[in-house]
């Protein structure tokens, strides 16, 4: 078994062993992590509920933009890199591996010790990550079908905790629990909506960020989905309308039922003391105090969903990264499996690291990782804007025609010009915010900052590694030397024929529905959404 699982080599690839079902709950549920259930609370005791809406809309119509941007590129070449391919080949090496290198920090498994303190105190966090990490590193060396069956399981159970609790949490507020009068509109009167100005609603952005992280796992996954082409723009049709409305809904229910100087709220991250999530005080308000320990199950479930997802997004970027020459070579090794063995240990080994972080305390790590993986989110995001134009542009140059791109992006360039204009907006918002906070403190400063100065340490460094040892004068990719065949889906001229085949093909299979009996036509539906 061992010899199987350890015989890896530079030859062997990733399996394309992902079903459109995997890719799709993915989308809608593998971004519900760890982040609304922790940093909602704090977001709405910062600046209050309507400011935390707010900023919760503004990120998540940001996040769109650039999930469709990202997903035009991501569809026609399906690669395990993604955004870190695509900014080393479209623009420069130098930003591809700064993306790939500032992609693989990026972590939540701290915040999932954080939870599970909460529902077992007398257990240490790294105790606790330490059960949570060993089961999912084993499911994620067996094969990247077992990712794909548990994440959309795990999605699924987070989905259904989410409706579930807007519909308790609405019925609540309404008053309709007898016995539990629920506080209506007034945590949004009386001024309470937005408080302490523009600076705390800058500030709420950071909460948001962390949030909404992980909305680009999709395009990372297409480098192992069957026929990325269909299932590509199926997953970012699909990211608008469930996620979007999933954490818009999730913050107005937290802030129409817990005011924003309830001490339940998450406060206290600099005193070391995160507080349950808001969800679960929700329940118990509405009456629900037996299903506290229910919820907190389910919380567990996106403790063990950011866990796997962080291996699987980590691993298959150092991978990517060693094949491009960014990494180590040996990182670049893959078992017959399909499996990047050398990269899930280092990723393996970064997660354990994580955990010694907490003896300064949890919630002061928390606020630290908030900020790191946020900022570090925000430029990822803004960087997928500048890629996108590249590409366009470069696609342009060469005399292509968007009838070979299986998913066109709808109106460019407006989406990635706006995913730029709003990712240096936000980004100056949150160093206001942090010079004009009262008292002022400079930690604050640099907590904001140090996503950036990871960015810059990591391009500046390459540029020099690159001028000096190299050799290269060149910075920039040149339009017309822009590589847009390796890793394509469809060759030039393809796009049509493609097409064409693919409505033939779905008529037919309309004509053979069409002899069966409705209840056959059903189950044969269901059957291939669940298996």
């Amino acid at each position: 078994m061992w010899s199987r699982l350890t015989s890896a080599s530079p030859t062997h690839d990733t399996k394309r062993a992902m079903k459109s079902r995997h890719l799709m709950m993915l989308a809608i549920g593998g971004t519900i992590g760890t982040g609304i259930f922790l940093s909602a609370g704090s977001a709405i005791a910062l600046a209050g509920p309507g400011s935390a809406l707010l900023s919760y809309v503004v990120v998540g119509l940001f996040v769109y933009t650039v999930v469709i941007s990202l997903g035009e590129m991501a569809a026609m070449y399906p690669v395990s890199g993604a955004f870190s391919v695509f900014g080393g080949r479209f623009v420069s090496p130098a930003l591809g591996f700064t993306l790939g290198w500032n992609y693989w920090f990026q972590c939540e498994l701290t915040a999932a010790a954080i939870i599970l303190e909460f529902w077992a105190p007398h257990i240490q966090p790294w105790q606790w990550a330490l059960i949570i990490i060993v089961p999912v590193f084993a499911l994620q060396l067996i094969h990247v079908r077992v990712y794909g069956e548990s994440e959309y399981w795990f999605a699924l159970i987070k989905v259904l905790m989410i409706v579930i609790f807007i519909l308790v949490g609405l019925v609540y507020d309404w008053g309709g629990i007898k016995g539990h009068s629920g506080p209506g509109l007034s945590n949004f009167h009386n001024s309470q909506a937005f408080i302490w100005g523009f600076p705390n609603f800058a500030q709420t952005f950071v909460y948001a960020f962390y949030s909404f992280g992980g909305v680009e796992l999709v395009a990372v996954a297409a480098g192992e989905s069957d026929r990325p082409y269909k299932s590509v723009p199926r997953a970012i049709k699909a990211t608008f309308f469930r996620i979007v409305l999933f954490y818009i809904l999730t913050i107005l229910t937290i802030g129409l039922c817990i005011n924003w100087k309830d001490p339940t709220l998450l406060t206290s991250a600099y005193d070391s003391d995160v507080t349950a999530s808001p969800i679960t005080v929700v329940f118990q308000r509405a009456g629900f105090g037996a299903a506290v320990h229910v919820v907190n199950a389910v919380l567990l479930t996106a403790v063990l969903s950011a866990t796997n997802s962080a291996f699987y997004g980590s691993s298959r970027m150092l991978l990517s990264l060693a094949r491009s020459g960014r990494a180590p070579k040996v990182l670049g090794w893959v078992n017959k499996q399909g499996v990047p063995i050398p990269a899930l240990l280092v990723s393996l080994g970064a997660a354990c690291l994580t955990f010694l972080t907490t003896i300064w305390g949890e919630g002061v790590v928390f606020t630290w990782l908030l900020n790191l993986t946020g900022i570090s989110a925000l430029l990822v995001w803004g960087s997928i804007g500048v890629i996108s134009l590249r590409f366009r542009a470069a696609y342009h140059a060469q005399g292509r025609s968007l009838a070979d791109l299986p998913y066109v992006q709808p109106l460019f360039p407006i989406l990635p010009m706006g995913v730029v204009l709003l990712a240096v907006l936000m980004f100056i918002a949150e160093g206001y915010s942090a010079v004009k906070e009262q008292p002022f403190n400079a930690r604050n400063v640099v907590a904001t900052y140090i996503g950036v100065a990871l960015y810059l340490i990591l391009y500046v460094g390459y540029v020099v590694y690159e001028r000096f040892l190299l050799g290269r004068r060149q910075h920039i990719v040149p339009l017309l030397k822009v590589d847009l065949d390796t890793d394509a889906v469809w060759k030039r001229g393809e796009g049509l024929r493609v097409r064409e085949r693919d409505i033939l093909e779905k008529k037919v299979r309309e004509e053979d529905k069409s002899e069966r009996p409705p209840w056959k036509v059903w189950l044969v539906r269901v059957g291939r959404y669940i298996y």
